[in-house]
Parts: structure tokens; C-alpha cells; sequence
């Protein structure tokens, strides 16, 4: 308990310094001199003095920082840390819309489609370690899918029997995982290793062999879908409901698996095993078998994910082109506690800081980009830390199951 309360102590305090420097910031803006300047689609543009603005949300995380030491409980450190992260970046976006427009919309609506391929691939580890499979083979998956799928778009003529045949390989490479890690026992991060180096000898010798030899390197990408009468809803129609296939499969599988995951026979299956394999075995499940099934499913919504790289994105394929998105989906998993829905929180962080500093660089805004990229790793090291609720794995992840 003293030690809870240390690091509450510790935490709030450095919160609160923030939000002093926060509203110290906002004293650099003459007063009613600089404007910000958002857009929020079609509901228009909002104007706002930019001093007394990042002088109002200091002022709010200040008293977010101060409850903590108030009331003395652990769960106000979350108030404490979401009040303080939400001042902050909204402290930064009105900086940078200082004399220039600022698209809100375009901000959240590149935010979701950037967070596609880590939602994807922190479910496809989900579904693994659910089951006590340790997944680290995401990034070979999804950059071996990208490359098939291309690959079989480009010389099929047809996107969607590339979309299928990236899915299907997703599976494929899965299938090999969970052969290595359940049938032949070997060390689960040693066979995903194996299996990340696999893909990147596997996809610059396809490239390099058949790619760069065709006639052309550029195929057309997944189009642009309105859901009728729903993509003219204000702000929420851009964002949501005006998207590309892959980005809507990705929300529809949110909701599925959460559903089937905590709401059906097979999930309470699912997280039995990850949690107890002896006792799952002993009442009548396979273990085996859904451990199988799960690493599959899992590398075929990785493949999906792989997908959106060369089919929904670039309309090509380039080495490494996943870019480590792969350990990325890793971290949002454990920031979302292996839960559908907190893997999904997490993937939209990460993907809302790859879009701030993507805008940031085009409109030169003196922030190194990089500084930006770091955040949502230091939020997943502070959940791992325990300070905002601690992350605790399935039981039996990582164990290989041998059966009496």
C-alpha cells in the first residue's frame, strides 16, 4: 500500500509539473494577438485566442494532477495521466495552428486508417497469446502477405484475388508457427524470429526476381467506399463511414471479436487454455486443436493487415515496407490488456502520433517528428509499469502444453 501510494505521489507530481510548464507556455502567446485557427469539416472553422486557450487546458490537467494527492486513490492516476496527455497534445495542435489552418478531421480521419494495420495485428497477437501462443511472427506475417497479395494482384489482374491470396498466406506463414511452437515444442520467440528473418529473405528475392522484372510495379488500390446516408453525417461520416474495405473490416472485427470472444463458447475455450491448458484438457478441450486454429486465424487477419501496406496504400511493394508496424500491433496488445476493444484504444494512439508528425512535417512545424513517434511507447512503458493499471498476460503464455 505505501509503496501504491509513492508512486502515485511520484506520478501525479510529475503531471503537475507539466501542466505548470503547459500554462507557463501559453505566456509566450501575446494576448488576443495570436489566433488558432481549426477546421472541423463541414460544421466550418473555429477560431480561439491561442494563449488563453493553452492557458485553460493547463489550468484543466492542473486540476487533474491535483486529485491524486486529494483523494489518495490509485484510480484517480488515471484521471491524472489521460487529463494530463489530452492538455498536452491539444496545447501542441493549438501551437501549431497558430496563423494557419489546423483540419481536425483530416487529423482523425488519417488517425484511424494509419491505426489499421496495428489494430489488425494486436488482434491477430491476441488470438494467439488468448490461447498461451506467443506471437512475435506479426511483422513477417503481415510484410510476407503484403508482398504475396501484391504480387498476385500485379500478375492476376484482379485486387481481389490478391487481397484473398494475402489473407491466405497470412494463414500460411501462421500455420508454420504453430507448427514449430505447439507440434514441435520449440522456444514460441525463437520460431517467430525464425519466421520475421524468413520474410524478409522470402519477400526481397520475390521482388527482386519476378516484381522488378514485370512490366509494371504499380497496381490500382482498394477503392474508396461511402455507406450510404451515413457518409453525409457531419465529421463522423469523413472519418468513419467514407473508407477504404480493409479499414472497415478492421471495425467490424473489433465488435466480432469481442463478441465472440468473451460472449461464446469458443472464446471461453479460447481464454481457458491461455489461462489453464491441464484443467481445459481435462473437462474435454482439444487444446491442440484450438491453439492451432487460433495462431491461423490470427496470421490470416495479420495477412489482412499485410494487405493494407500494398493493396489499400501504395498500390506497390518495397522491402521492409511494413516498417516494424508488426512490433508496433505488439504493443498496442499488451497497452489494450489482450482485450479487442483496448486493443483498438491502442492502436489509435500510435496511429494518431504517426499522423500528428506527418502533418507536423508538412507544415514544418520545428518538432522533431520523431520526439512525436516516441509517445505511444512511453504511454505502453508506463502501463507496464503499472502506474495507470497494471498489464498482466494470460497464465500459460508462452508454456507449451504436453499432454499427459
Amino acid at each position: 500500500m505505501q509503496k501504491d501510494y509513492y508512486r502515485i505521489i511520484i506520478f501525479s507530481g510529475l503531471t503537475l509539473l507539466l501542466n505548470l510548464l503547459i500554462i507557463r507556455f501559453s505566456f509566450n502567446f501575446p494576448k488576443e494577438q495570436a489566433v488558432s485557427l481549426m477546421g472541423f469539416g463541414t460544421l466550418g472553422k473555429l477560431s480561439m485566442f491561442t494563449g488563453r486557450s493553452i492557458r485553460i487546458l493547463g489550468c484543466i490537467g492542473l486540476i487533474g494532477s491535483i486529485i491524486p494527492f486529494v483523494k489518495k486513490f490509485n484510480r484517480y492516476v488515471n484521471l491524472s495521466f489521460f487529463t494530463t496527455a489530452f492538455t498536452t497534445v491539444s496545447a501542441i495542435i493549438l501551437w501549431a495552428a497558430v496563423g494557419s489552418l489546423f483540419d481536425i478531421v483530416g487529423l482523425l480521419d488519417l488517425s484511424l486508417r494509419l491505426s489499421t494495420p496495428i489494430v489488425l495485428g494486436a488482434m491477430a497477437g491476441m488470438l494467439c497469446e488468448r490461447t498461451g501462443v506467443i506471437n512475435i511472427a506479426i511483422e513477417g506475417m503481415m510484410l510476407t502477405s503484403a508482398c504475396i497479395g501484391f504480387t498476385a494482384s500485379l500478375y492476376l489482374n484482379n485486387i481481389w484475388i490478391g487481397l484473398f491470396c494475402a489473407i491466405l498466406s497470412g494463414g500460411i506463414i501462421a500455420l508454420l508457427h504453430a507448427f514449430l511452437s505447439i507440434t514441435m515444442i520449440t522456444d514460441q520467440i525463437v520460431s517467430g524470429t525464425v519466421i520475421n528473418i524468413l520474410a524478409v529473405g522470402l519477400t526481397g528475392f520475390i521482388r527482386r526476381s519476378f516484381l522488378l522484372k514485370a512490366r509494371l510495379t504499380r497496381t490500382a488500390i482498394l477503392p474508396i467506399i461511402e455507406v450510404p446516408l451515413l457518409s453525409k453525417i457531419p465529421i463522423l461520416g469523413i472519418i468513419i463511414f467514407t473508407n477504404q474495405p480493409i479499414v472497415f473490416l478492421m471495425m467490424g472485427l473489433v465488435v466480432f471479436i469481442s463478441i465472440m470472444l468473451f460472449k461464446t463458447r469458443w472464446g471461453l475455450r479460447t481464454r481457458s487454455i491461455g489461462e489453464h491448458p491441464e484443467a481445459a484438457d481435462t473437462v474435454g478441450i482439444n487444446v491442440f486443436k484450438m491453439r492451432y486454429l487460433n495462431v491461423i486465424l490470427g496470421g490470416s487477419i495479420a495477412g489482412l493487415a499485410g494487405a493494407w501496406f500494398s493493396l489499400e496504400t501504395t498500390g506497390s511493394f518495397d522491402d521492409m515496407m511494413t516498417n516494424g508496424k508488426g512490433f508496433i500491433a505488439l504493443a498496442a496488445m499488451i497497452f489494450g490488456k489482450w482485450h479487442p476493444v483496448g486493443a483498438f484504444t491502442g492502436g489509435l494512439i500510435f496511429g494518431f502520433f504517426d499522423a500528428l508528425q506527418i502533418i507536423f512535417q508538412i507544415k514544418n512545424i520545428p518538432i522533431p517528428p520523431q520526439f512525436l513517434w516516441m509517445l505511444p511507447y512511453v504511454i505502453t512503458m508506463i502501463v507496464l509499469a503499472g502506474v495507470i493499471g497494471k498489464s498482466i498476460p494470460p497464465a500459460a503464455i508462452g508454456v507449451p502444453y504436453r499432454k499427459q
